[in-house]
């Protein structure tokens, strides 16, 4: 497919898990255990093999740590396409995401901090980290982004916002090119993905595997380890609920498991082919850390979508939020 005059495979690598630890302002943990800084280049080397060649970020992945990362890893390869996110305050020494970063006059000195850490003069994607910002104030922050791109220093910009309306509202700007949104085999607003779609945008998907959940590695019996963001009390969307999956949408998972792993996809890979199948403006950006993961991932390419026939069979097993549910931050 092609993005930003540029030809790329319709896939991501997300990099929220190799943030590494970050805390709220209350020492709560918002990131994902385990991550090895060596390992996680390693991961991102492993995805430009695979023909990977976007990356999604944010200041707040780690609390700058992730956008250092790719810098690293990426240094060598300005081709690779960069998102990145602000709108959230961020404490690079205790790894503390500190509150809302939502004043104009906060945008250009946040882009500059980025360009800083990705040690890049230009982002190809910048995205407003701010899922339910009232529209008028995003269209303030939207300003301050033209001026950003008339000056060189980001090629466009974008919302990471469930919120339909919000999108009908922005979509109209000239450099405004793409929504970063929730969806998934288990989660399916219907709402965003037909105004991005409407108005001829890319939908970037996080929480395309959701959280995890649709790798089939945590069962009823798995829990998570305490600094993990998925046990705690408020995780970012209910896939997780006290340290544990979420016993109904496991039996949602049972129901659909033999569809998604049909002609030999693991159940990642066919968490992905139902999102390709659903549109071709859908490129998702699932989270990795490690080599396996991402290869993994990179192998439902060579699958492709799921056909017409796989997605109707899911419908028929799987039960849905109403049509008409109103959109919520996800």
């Amino acid at each position: 497919m092609k993005f930003l005059d540029q030809e790329i495979t319709p896939l991501g690598m997300g990099c929220w898990p190799i943030g590494g630890p970050m805390f709220d302002a209350q020492g709560q943990p918002l990131g994902y255990t385990n991550s090895d800084d060596a390992e996680s280049i390693r991961t991102i080397h492993a995805a430009l093999a695979g023909g990977v060649t976007l990356f999604d970020t944010a200041a707040a992945y780690g609390a700058g740590h992730a956008e250092r990362l790719l810098a690293k890893a990426l240094k060598n390869r300005p081709d690779a396409l960069i998102v990145t996110k602000i709108g959230i305050a961020i404490d690079e020494g205790t790894k503390q995401l500190t509150g809302d970063e939502i004043d104009p006059n906060t945008v250009l000195p946040a882009l500059e901090r980025c360009l800083q850490r990705l040690e890049r003069d230009c982002i190809d994607l910048l995205l407003l980290h701010q899922n339910g910002l009232p529209v008028p104030q995003a269209e303030a922050i939207f300003d301050e982004m033209e001026k950003a791109v008339a000056a060189g220093k980001i090629r466009s910009y974008g919302w990471s916002t469930d919120f339909s309306k919000s999108v009908s509202a922005t979509a109209g700007r000239d450099n405004f090119v793409a929504v970063e949104h929730a969806l998934n085999v288990l989660v399916n607003p219907s709402a965003i993905q037909s105004t991005v779609r409407d108005h001829g945008l890319t939908a970037l998907i996080r929480s395309p595997l959701a959280m995890g959940l649709l790798t089939g590695k945590y069962g009823p019996d798995a829990v998570m380890p305490a600094d993990d963001i998925r046990s705690t009390a408020a995780p970012k969307m209910p896939y997780f609920s006290d340290a544990r999956s979420n016993p109904a949408m496991l039996a949602q998972l049972d129901a659909v498991k033999a569809v998604l792993t049909s002609s030999g996809r693991t159940l990642a890979q066919g968490a992905l082919a139902w999102l390709w199948a659903k549109g071709s403006h859908n490129i998702p950006v699932p989270g990795a850390r490690t080599v396996d993961q991402i290869e993994g991932l990179v192998g439902a390419l060579a699958h492709g979508p799921l056909t017409a026939a796989e997605m109707e069979q899911i419908e028929r097993l799987i039960q849905r939020d109403p049509e008409n549910e109103p959109d919520r931050a996800r």
